[in-house]
This record gives C-alpha cells, sequence and structure tokens, in this order.
C-alpha cells in the first residue's frame, strides 16, 4: 500500500512538473483508496486512479445530449469511465432560442459535467479538449486542449479505451453557399446565443445614432432568419416579442424600422408538424408582422446583403442588419475521416446497427446527430426468418410456427408493426393473402408466399429524426446495456439472432416519441402528441414551461430557469448585451 501511495505522489509531483507555473496555486495529496486529486487555479481537476483492477475503460466523446444521458446513468463503478469534450459543461440545447433574447440566461441552462457524477461512487475523469481523430484499429483517441499541458506544449495526448462512445453532434450545414460563415449566426451552441444577444443589441444601437438616413436605419433593423424549421421559427418569434415588449420601449424612435424576415427553400416552414400547426404559424406570423418568404433560396451572403433566388422573381438582393442561418446539420470533418477508415465513406452520418454499435468496428458506439441507425431490412433477412421459424425443415410454416417467433420479428424489425398500424390492421395474420388479395384462413406458408406477405412491410423504415429527445434516450438506452452487461451475457433477453445461434444480449433501442413543441411568441405554443392529437394556445404555453422546467438535469439549472421566467414576467426581458 506504501509504495501504491508513492507511485501516486511520483505521478502527482510529474503532473505538477508539467503545469505552468501561473496555473499553480493550491495542491492538494489526498492518498488513500488509490486516488490523488490534483486541483488547479482553473478549476479543472486530473484525477489520477490506480489499481482499477478489470475494470473497463469506456471513453465518451461529447458532452451534449446523447453523452450527459449516458453519463448521468451510467454506473461508473462497473467502469473506468473518461469524458473528453472541448465543454466542460452540458446545454439544454432546446432554450437557446430564449437566451438570444434575454428570457432565459446562459448560466441557467447549462450543467458542469463534474456536478452530474460528483455524488456517485466510482472512477470518472474529464478532460476538456477536442477529439481530433479516432483510431479503432488500436482503440486509440487522439485529442487536442486549446492549453499546451504536455512536454511539447501544443496540448495534443492520446487516450486508450476498451469501449468507445462518440456523441460529438453535428455542425451547421451551410450548404455550401458562399459567405454564410463569415457573415450568418448559427444557434447550436450558448456562445452562439450570446453573439446573437449582443448582435441584436448594436443593431438597435446604430440605429438610433443621429445623422443617419431612413434606408440605414431600415437596414440595421432587418432581421433575417434563414431555416423555417423548429430553431428558426422559435428564435424569430422570441425576436418579435422581445422588440415589441421590451426594446420597443427603450428604443421608441427607431421601433418602427425594425422588419425580422424568414426566408424558408421549401413552401411552408415547420413541415415536420402537422399541417394544422404549419397553417396556424404562417397565419400568425403573417398577423405579427413577421415577414415570411418561402420558395426562397439563399446563393450568396455579404457583410451588406443577402441574395436568394426565386422561380417567379429571380434573384433578388436583400439588405439586412444581422442574420441567423438555421438550415440544418452537417457532418463534423472527424466524422468524415472516421467513417473512411470503416467503409462508410458514401454516408451522410455514421451507421449503427440497432443497438447502437458503430457497422464496421469492435466496440464503439454512436449516438445522437453524428449517427444514424441503419435499420436491417426484413426482405434481406426472410430467408433466414422463414428458416428459424421452420423449426423441423418442412419447408412449409404453420400458424404455430408464426406466432412463435412473431414477438422476435416485431422486435427485431419495428417496420413491420408500422406497416400493420399504418394499413390498419390488426394482426400480422392479415398480411397472408391469397393469390387473389383475399384473406384466408392460414394453414400452411411456403417461402415464396411468405416473401409476397412482406414484400410491402419495408416501405416503414424510417431514419429517425436529428432531435435532442433522440439523442437522450439513446444515452440512456445505452447506459442501461452497459450496466447490464455482465448478466444480459448470462442471460440474453434480445430477439432471436436471425444468422446465428441463440439470442442478442439486449433488445434493440426503440425511439419513443413524446410529442414536440412550436412555440410561436405571444404566450402561444404548438403541441403536437403522436398520433393525430394537436394543440395550440396559452394552456399550451404552460405545459411548455412545466415539461421544460422538468427536463433539466439539475435541481439548480430548474430553479433558475423558473426564476428566470418569473423575472421576465415582471420587470421584463434583460435588453443589455452583456
Amino acid at each position: 500500500m506504501a509504495s501504491n501511495g508513492m507511485s501516486l505522489v511520483h505521478r502527482a509531483a510529474e503532473a505538477v512538473r508539467r503545469t505552468p507555473r501561473w496555473k499553480k496555486r493550491l495542491v492538494l495529496f489526498a492518498v488513500g483508496a488509490s486516488t490523488l486529486t490534483y486541483a488547479c487555479q482553473d478549476n479543472r481537476v486530473l484525477q489520477i486512479c490506480d489499481g482499477t483492477g478489470n475494470k473497463k475503460k469506456v471513453v465518451i466523446l461529447g458532452t451534449g445530449w446523447a453523452g450527459a444521458s449516458f453519463l448521468r446513468n451510467i454506473d461508473t463503478s462497473l467502469y473506468d469511465v473518461h469524458v473528453v469534450s472541448p465543454r466542460n459543461y452540458f446545454t439544454f440545447t432546446p432554450l437557446l432560442p430564449s437566451v438570444t433574447c434575454g428570457t432565459v440566461e446562459a448560466r441557467s441552462i447549462v450543467e458542469p459535467i463534474r456536478n452530474i457524477v460528483r455524488k456517485r461512487n466510482g472512477s470518472f475523469r474529464f478532460w476538456e479538449a477536442e477529439c481530433i481523430k479516432i483510431d479503432p484499429r488500436n482503440k486509440k483517441v487522439h485529442c487536442r486542449s486549446d492549453v499546451g499541458t504536455n512536454i511539447n506544449g501544443n496540448g495534443e495526448f492520446v487516450v486508450d479505451y476498451d469501449y468507445l462512445i462518440v456523441s460529438i453532434g453535428a455542425r451547421p450545414n451551410t450548404f455550401n453557399t458562399p459567405g454564410v460563415t463569415e457573415n450568418c449566426h448559427f444557434l447550436k451552441e450558448v456562445e452562439d446565443a450570446q453573439k446573437i444577444r449582443k448582435s441584436v443589441m448594436k443593431c438597435f444601437e446604430r440605429a438610433a445614432l443621429p445623422n443617419l438616413s431612413e434606408e440605414e436605419r431600415k437596414k440595421n433593423l432587418h432581421f433575417v432568419v434563414i431555416g423555417g424549421g423548429p430553431t428558426g421559427v422559435e428564435f424569430a418569434a422570441e425576436l418579435h416579442d422581445f422588440v415589441n415588449a421590451d426594446l420597443a420601449k427603450l428604443y421608441p424612435d427607431v421601433k418602427k424600422y425594425v422588419n425580422i424576415s424568414v426566408i424558408e427553400a421549401g413552401g411552408h416552414i415547420l413541415t415536420m408538424f402537422d399541417k394544422r400547426i404549419t397553417e396556424f404559424a404562417e397565419e400568425k406570423f403573417k398577423r405579427d408582422g413577421i415577414d415570411l418568404k418561402t420558395n426562397f433560396k439563399v446563393v450568396k451572403v455579404s457583410d451588406k446583403d443577402i441574395t436568394m433566388t426565386n422561380p417567379a422573381t429571380g434573384e433578388v438582393a436583400v439588405p439586412y442588419g444581422m442574420a441567423v442561418w438555421s438550415t440544418g446539420i452537417g457532418t463534423r470533418p472527424i466524422i468524415l475521416d472516421f467513417m473512411k477508415q470503416v467503409g462508410q465513406e458514401n454516408r451522410r452520418v455514421l451507421a449503427t446497427d440497432e443497438w447502437l454499435r458503430v457497422q464496421g468496428c469492435e466496440d464503439v458506439y454512436a449516438l445522437g446527430d453524428c449517427a444514424t441507425i441503419a435499420q436491417r431490412k426484413v426482405m434481406e433477412d426472410v430467408a433466414s426468418i422463414f428458416r428459424v421459424a421452420d423449426k423441423d425443415n418442412s419447408g412449409t410454416l404453420t400458424v404455430k410456427k408464426i406466432k412463435d417467433v412473431l414477438g422476435d420479428i416485431y422486435e427485431r424489425y419495428p417496420q413491420v408493426e408500422l406497416y400493420l398500424k399504418s394499413n390498419q390492421m390488426k394482426s400480422f395474420h392479415e398480411l397472408l393473402k391469397d393469390s387473389d388479395g383475399n384473406s384466408k384462413e392460414l394453414k400452411e406458408l411456403n417461402i415464396e408466399q411468405f416473401k409476397e406477405a412482406l414484400a410491402q412491410v419495408d416501405s416503414q423504415v424510417k431514419m429517425l429524426p436529428a432531435t435532442a429527445q433522440v439523442a437522450a434516450q439513446e444515452g440512456s438506452y445505452l447506459a442501461d446495456c452497459f450496466n447490464r452487461m455482465k448478466t444480459c451475457e448470462q442471460y440474453p433477453e434480445g430477439p432471436i439472432r436471425i444468422r446465428g445461434a441463440g439470442r442478442h444480449r439486449f433488445k434493440p433501442f426503440r425511439y419513443r416519441h413524446l410529442g414536440q413543441f412550436a412555440p410561436l411568441g405571444g404566450e402561444q405554443t404548438a403541441y403536437q402528441l403522436p398520433g393525430d392529437w394537436v394543440h395550440v394556445g396559452h394552456s399550451t404555453q404552460w405545459l411548455w414551461y412545466s415539461v421544460y422546467a422538468s427536463k433539466q438535469f439539475s435541481w439548480r439549472t430548474r430553479m433558475l430557469v423558473i426564476s428566470d421566467w418569473g423575472r421576465r414576467f415582471i420587470f421584463g426581458r434583460d435588453s443589455s448585451s452583456i
């Protein structure tokens, strides 16, 4: 034990030696339970754990919805958990539009990563760095910190892993439009929301300066949102409320020059919602004076104007004061490089199986916006399914044989159940028809008839949306699998292996859609539940408040968000630019 303690001291001393002098403020040695902690002035903690024994090392890349949800649920007493991320906090991204206008403060929607695990037992390490390369062959990730703390001073280091969780999200998709990166704001990070907030206030201050022409004031106060999805629509609604409820009182002389435009390449906004919500949102924006430009494609953005095309009007250049680009997500360069290594270079995002394992490599999982589940198609496995169900090798399937594997089919191929629901079929047997298309009592079914019955089922295969709801559920699911890995290796609970013997260890991931909100301003929110249930109005806004408050990661952020909302009702939004 004494030798272990001395080893820890030597290792910590080496860490102190490599740390620049200006960072050294306090060094606390606590040799016990094979753990030593070294604290620096910048509050970053390096925890060196000795003697983890046979614990597997789990490395998590990213602290977004997927990564934070996995970290929140993983049993750190079973694994040696390492987290690498350029941000040492989790951001509640659905409230980012509220941060842009001071409805909610930035500190209210961020939760330090160490707070998530500090009250739990087990080994945990965090490095504030960016992963620059994944090496699946050697099971290593190459990282770089913006602070040069290693011997060479370039901040680069390598972390090996037993299991790798890739959850680094995505980047804004500019579609290679010239000038977007240089002249537009994005809205994916807390820093983006703070920059937009400062930019809005600067636009008003510039417009209030003397000796400006009317055209110059209109240009400064023209706010353009490119993209009619949920983020763009919510930001436009927040900005409209901010201008009319708060800034109009502070800048009464220039209020009349304010113009908010939403540019959408498609025919409608909020196309992922029910048609009734889309129509209500478009009508409300027209009543509120928000200029909605549909069927316009932005082709160039300069520092003075935005050039867009429309089939009817041709190319049009519009001057603007501030522009926010919110047109979807693209793949990060590190993921593109990783995809080439695992033979997925022709895809947009990483492909995983139904257990979130990256196809083409072992012990690597991908969650959230950087990946999608490549659901296996029934017709690819129909012969194998028939073979598994035909236990006596008679060459035909009976009612009993199908019933024996029906639960496994539903579990392994969710599109089967979706197809039955979409065609209002009550049971699997309604798929089985004779050559004339008439339902008949099933007695025996050969493989050709079985193929014919399942021929249209794969039309219901759908990609999961890139939303926080999906990422959070994936993180929780995968953490649960890791927590029960040893048990499930002995007692598998998944469906029958179609192309092998036995059962899969776990049940495949199934996304459960809980509904979606679309705040439209004026204390009105649209809410859509699975099925055909839609509601729009003030009562839904209060439901939005309740749900988003309850989904916060801690009581600290929950109370901060609620207090921010209460402050806004009493004192109005914070109109300062800091």
